[in-house]
């Protein structure tokens, strides 16, 4: 199967993205991780309408404005990684949660490093808002794109740091 990439220029350095050519399967920062930590796939590059509206989201989001729509999405990992990167989608827009708090949703007895590992895991950036993921006493944990980057995120949401 074909993995087909295209690029991004964010304020915050070029993006790759990726889709099976119907729905994005992941989103990263360039020269954060090798394209194998995403795409496992031989890839080609191919104008796709989930390029497009994913632009326009990420257009939108880098202006300092609050998307209204999200692109079809397609996350590939496990049934847990699944069920956590669907939590991550509800923090909304300029607010956090601790990685305690995500495993509380999950279970009484999830550990915060488990949802750290899912977290950790999360192949389509921004969108899926793992940079709204702290630490339990609020100090800015680690993140795939980088902590600056984080940092940058947080605070075009309107998220002020002490």
């Amino acid at each position: 199967m074909t993995c087909f990439t295209a690029h991004y220029d964010s304020p915050l350095g070029g993006m790759t993205m990726a889709s099976d050519g119907q729905v994005l399967t992941a989103l990263w920062f360039d020269g954060t991780r090798s394209e194998s930590y995403f795409v496992n796939e031989t890839t080609a590059t191919k104008v796709l309408s989930v390029f497009d509206e994913t632009r326009r989201w990420l257009d939108l989001y880098f202006s300092g404005k609050q998307p209204d729509f999200t692109p079809p999405l397609a996350p590939k990992g496990t049934p847990f990684q699944q069920q956590v990167w669907e939590i991550l989608l509800t923090i909304p827009y300029g607010k956090t949660v601790s990685y305690g708090d995500v495993a509380r949703r999950i279970s009484p007895t999830m550990s915060a490093q488990a949802i750290g590992g899912a977290v950790g895991r999360n192949p389509i950036g921004i969108i899926i808002p793992c940079h709204r993921v702290i630490g339990a006493d609020g100090s800015l944990t680690g993140y795939g794109g980088g902590l600056e980057r984080k940092r940058w995120m947080l605070k075009l949401e309107g998220w002020s740091f002490s």
